[in-house]
């Protein structure tokens, strides 16, 4: 799959979008693994479907 395109009725809010940037930005520098610490609620699957 080359391309995935993420439809929501929702736009990332407080920390995520910082959150999407550095896990964005370590997937494409090759990080193989990067952790996302949140409470429960706080968007993670959210999150990490936006990067």
């Amino acid at each position: 799959m080359d391309h995935f395109e993420l439809v929501a009725p929702y736009t990332p809010t407080g920390d995520q979008p910082e959150a999407i940037a550095k896990l964005t930005e370590g997937v494409e520098s090759g990080l193989k693994e990067q952790v996302l610490l949140g409470v429960t609620g706080s968007g993670k699957t959210f999150t990490m479907a936006n990067v």
